[in-house]
């Protein structure tokens, strides 16, 4: 199926008579005929349900239209995308162990890692998406666990070349992880391009309407866990809280990454998504392929707009043909990139407080990558926990302003920006 069925079709096939749409199953706690029975489950003989901290069929039914939609072979839902990405990276990396990063992510997955996880005794090693051949092997180390980065970073737009990357991982024996948020895989699916593990924000795009929060890991089913056994432990060494079995070789290279995560980081951690919100990302799903190039269609109006505007200092969207990342783009997402453009105003952080306070179409708002057009100054919102040369790091200036085009008419949201630079 093309990616367009699958947003309808994946994941849920009801048999006859049962529920067009993927039911809702309000329940924490599943019935068993016998001891034995829920014992097989807890011993992960057996496929099913006992108790929703772990695993729900609602949640289990969307999770599978996604690892659809990414070309993975296994997938789970989590509370949100922070927690997706703290999964992804705790599953493999503990304390004592080293991942390598790009530095150009989100303030907050920059945050849970430079400072939550180096408490955990997991360290870090930040490189620039453009860093030299000879920088990015200098990073790894004979601890490193996993690299990671943003396919479009979040808000400097930089993207990122994952058959690069993962070539440079997959030379040192450990895994690509990569945040497909902003792509979404209608754009950009990069299993293809070689990375292992693939995560999401849902709140964004692929629920699309400001309704639920949430997230989504995709295993790819690829990397060969059993091949660099003692560098992963805990998927290739008998895991005693579940009778010795070891993910690797009882799930294999399709299901062991997914399993562990459930069966571990769940079951212990519980940052679970809530059944009625799997059902309404669904929802948000089903409608992906069109909205996606709306955005996109969008975005792009608007980024010519604001690139011959007097009162605009720069302009940054990879869709444009005189981006330094056009030619990636076009490379990794040719059908479009995201509904996100970066710009700044002339007169710098100022001068964009001004403009914000008289915008009517667009809304100032933490959120990004939904139906609506929302507008953020990340400096003095979502990164203003980093220092400037943090925030340099990430591609983030002070003057940068965060514009998430929505899905509304796009003259009437270039009609609101010009009212608004008019009075600058």
């Amino acid at each position: 199926m093309e990616q367009e069925t699958k947003c309808i079709q994946a994941g849920y096939q009801p048999a006859n008579g049962e529920p067009r749409m993927i039911p809702i199953v309000q329940s924490t706690t599943f019935k068993y005929d016998t001891s034995a029975d829920m014992g097989r489950l807890f011993d992960l003989e057996a496929s099913g349900y006992f108790y929703s901290r772990l695993q729900n069929p609602t949640s289990d039914y969307v999770a599978a239209k996604i690892a659809a939609l990414e070309g993975g072979t296994a997938a789970m839902l989590t509370g949100s995308g922070q927690a997706a990405n703290f999964f992804a990276v705790f599953n493999i990396a503990a304390q004592g162990d080293h991942v390598v990063v790009s530095s150009s992510i989100y303030g907050g997955t920059f945050n849970l890692f430079n400072v939550t996880m180096r408490k955990m005794g997991v360290d870090f090693t930040f490189v620039s998406p453009e860093c030299t051949d000879a920088e990015l092997e200098a990073a790894f180390r004979p601890n490193t666990k996993a690299v990671f980065g943003e396919t479009i970073a979040n808000p400097a737009l930089i993207v990122f070349d994952i058959e690069r990357f993962a070539k440079a991982a997959h030379a040192h024996g450990v895994p690509l992880i990569v945040d497909n948020t902003f792509a979404t895989p209608i754009n950009c699916r990069p299993i293809e391009w070689g990375a292992d593990i693939v995560t999401h924000s849902t709140t964004k795009y692929m629920d699309g309407h400001d309704a639920t929060v949430g997230g989504a890991i995709v295993d790819g089913g690829r990397f060969d866990w059993m091949a660099h056994k003692e560098r992963f432990p805990g998927l290739c060494t008998p895991d005693e809280s579940y009778h010795g079995i070891t993910y690797a070789e009882k799930f294999g290279r399709e299901g062991a990454f997914i399993t562990k995560a459930t069966a571990q980081l769940m079951r212990d951690l519980g940052a679970v998504q809530a059944p009625v919100n799997a059902y309404m990302l669904n929802l948000g799903l089903e409608s992906l392929a069109v909205r996606v190039p709306r955005h996109c269609e969008n975005a792009l109006k608007v980024a010519e707009f604001l690139s011959g505007h007097e009162k605009v200092a720069w302009v940054n969207y990879p869709g444009l043909k005189d981006n330094k990342y056009y030619a990636l783009a076009q490379k990794y997402m040719p059908s479009g990139t995201c509904g996100v453009v970066s710009f700044g105003v002339k007169g710098g952080r100022a001068a964009a407080e001004e403009f914000m306070r008289h915008l009517h179409v667009a809304m100032i708002a933490t959120h990004v990558a939904d139906a609506h057009t929302c507008v953020l100054h990340p400096a003095s919102s979502t990164h203003r926990q980093l220092s400037d040369a943090e925030l340099a790091a990430c591609g983030v200036s002070p003057d940068l302003i965060r514009l998430s085009v929505g899905i509304e008419n796009a003259g009437d949201i270039i009609a609101d920006l010009t009212q608004a630079l008019a009075q600058v």
